[in-house]
């Protein structure tokens, strides 16, 4: 992104945004950061003299903006020197910690004018860029929203105002983005949550800890046996593995130098071991695996796992059902011969394409590998890391899958192929993964017999389709907006009587429809058929059944459809029928 002509007009456009500010309070304003990032800017600052911003003056600061844009000043680089650069803002603590660490990584200092170079009334920042040429390059932008910041994102540094901004190349292009933003608000999971009573939050149990309604437990549900039902055609088995391990355990696979500081520790009253949530089911899988001699035959081995997973998250990066502290993965762990890996993963990536046309969602794939500056970060033979990457694009070529590269994105044990989804609003969603793992059968020291009786190494490949099953609930909510295919919804019909008359007539179909395998419910509330309708609707009903009189002599039911007008009178028998096969196809 960096290299790419959008990317460098928001980062310009922030340097913008701190001109103006600077000229709308003089001498109150201080600088601390603020990047380009994937759909806008945000700059970081702190304020003198106890000037508080407010989006109550975006527009005073989207004029000033304006002005800096018309006058089409230069963008400038210039390389300083430690003594250069602090003297130049040695009134700004947030720069001169920059200049340390720059310093300290002995990396060049460098700094953007806009204007004339050591002009009065230009303006200067420390930046590595890069930037356009010129301030009129911008040709749209809009300031968006507030928020608070910890420096370094730590809550023990200081609370920051961070200012979100974005930028395009066109007004068409803008114009998009927000109508994008103001239909994302729309279809919020956190507001589709509560509006259809999917899960809640409690402080009492915990930021991150959601609580599923017998709805969104429903939904879940649906999720996990829909992959289960694939996987078990696969031959996959399913396991089921405790929720607590031994430290020891994370520490034979890797997982405790790397992230015992995000994992939940947990203390027993009558054991002197470390134990912890586990934030992976990888390491257990392994002792079953380790449980018994293994012969090539046995191979290959194919375990899931649909157990809850937890994660010590930052307070301020939790959102909703998208970061959490606890979930559950569509988790697989084939242990296999080197010769039986291309036919694993082309099955997994198989499945994995039906279930994603299933949902209609386009994807392509992140070749996620090693950041070849920090080798100290991975474990492994780096030419076993060369091999698997290498064979990772044969995969993605073999299979026809468009991919585009990740450095730095890797596990540090393997690196990945990570399914990148597309929803409804061309946001990008890192769903499924899988990986070809070397390290973690060597660390835990798996074994199985050969054919000519040697002992050898499995290869681990861990896979998952769905991924979270939190994550995805999230996306599917915003893809559809709520309104979940037939198959996937809590409530399938609802039948709606007009008046008491029909009451019983209706509570007699109810039945007949859930004998017959229909999630269904009855609006019997003292409302008009009017309001039942306008409430069925917002609740995202798929199907409603208007029971009249007349419905009732004719022993016929009144169907309506989800955003549809009445699609008329059918026999009950055809209404199953129609219900059965539109779950049975999955239609979306």
């Amino acid at each position: 992104m960096e290299d790419n002509k959008l990317y460098k007009i928001r980062h310009s456009a922030e340097h913008v945004l701190t001109q103006a500010m600077e000229r709308l309070w003089p001498g109150k304003i201080v600088k601390a950061m603020g990047p380009a990032i994937d759909d806008g800017f945000y700059f970081d600052f702190d304020t003198n003299d106890g000037l508080k911003i407010s989006e109550s003056d975006f527009h005073a600061i989207e004029k000033e903006m304006d002005k800096i844009v018309r006058q089409n000043l230069p963008i400038t680089r210039q390389e300083l020197s430690e003594e250069e650069a602090k003297k130049l803002f040695e009134d700004n603590p947030y720069k001169l910690e920059w200049i340390e660490k720059a310093v300290a990584e002995k990396e060049v200092i460098s700094v953007y004018w806009t204007g004339e170079p050591g002009k009065e009334g230009s303006f200067v920042d420390l930046c590595a860029g890069p930037h356009i040429e010129k301030t009129s390059e911008i040709k749209a932008f809009k300031l968006l929203s507030l928020a608070g910041a910890y420096w370094h994102g730590d809550e023990k540094n200081k609370m920051l105002t961070r200012l979100y901004g974005t930028a395009y190349g066109s007004k068409e292009e803008l114009d998009q983005h927000i109508w994008r933003m103001e239909e994302a608000k729309k279809r919020d999971h956190r507001k589709l949550g509560r509006e259809l009573d999917l899960f809640t939050f409690s402080d009492l149990v915990g930021s991150g800890f959601p609580l599923y309604t017998p709805k969104g437990a429903m939904i879940r549900r649906l999720l996990n046996q829909f992959v289960e039902e694939m996987q078990t055609a696969e031959g996959y088995q399913q396991v089921w593995t405790p929720q607590v391990a031994k430290g020891e355990l994370f520490k034979a696979s890797g997982h405790y130098d790397k992230y015992v500081g995000d994992m939940f520790r947990v203390v027993s009253n009558y054991s002197d071991d470390e134990f912890f949530l586990k934030p992976m089911n990888c390491p257990q899988h392994t002792q079953i695996y380790a449980s018994s001699g293994r012969s090539y035959r046995d191979l290959p081995i194919r375990m899931t796992d649909f157990a809850m997973l937890y994660r010590d998250e930052k307070p301020g990066e939790l959102n909703g059902l998208a970061r959490v502290r606890s979930f559950s993965q569509d988790d697989c762990h084939i242990f296999c011969r080197e010769d039986q890996v291309d036919k694993e993963i082309d099955t997994a990536l198989q499945m994995t394409k039906k279930i994603m046309d299933t949902f209609g969602l386009k994807y392509r794939y992140r070749l996620s590998t090693r950041d070849r500056e920090h080798p100290e970060k991975y474990l492994g033979n780096p030419e076993t890391w060369d091999r698997v990457e290498m064979w990772a694009v044969e995969i993605m070529k073999r299979n026809n899958i468009p991919y585009y590269d990740g450095p730095g994105e890797a596990a540090f044990y393997a690196p990945k192929m990570d399914l990148m989804a597309t929803d409804a609003l061309g946001r990008e969603w890192q769903l499924s993964t899988v990986q070809i793992d070397y390290v973690q059968p060597e660390r835990f020291g798996l074994k199985y017999t050969d054919s000519d009786g040697s002992e050898k190494t499995p290869v681990m490949i861990h896979r998952a389709i769905l991924g979270s099953a939190e994550r995805f609930m999230m996306v599917m909510l915003e893809h559809f907006g709520g309104a979940l295919p037939l198959w996937l919804s809590p409530v399938q019909v609802r039948v709606l009587p007009i008046s008491d008359k029909t009451m019983d007539a209706s509570r007699e179909l109810v039945k007949r429809l859930a004998g017959a395998g229909i999630r269904v419910e009855i609006a019997d509330q003292a409302d008009s058929l009017g309001k039942k309708i306008r409430n069925a609707e917002a609740e995202k009903i798929p199907y409603m059944v208007i029971m009249g009189e007349k419905e009732v002599e004719a022993k016929m039911v009144a169907i309506r459809q989800r955003g549809q007008k009445d699609l008329g009178q059918v026999t009950e028998a055809d209404f199953v029928s129609r219900i059965l096969t539109e779950v049975a196809e999955k239609k979306i």
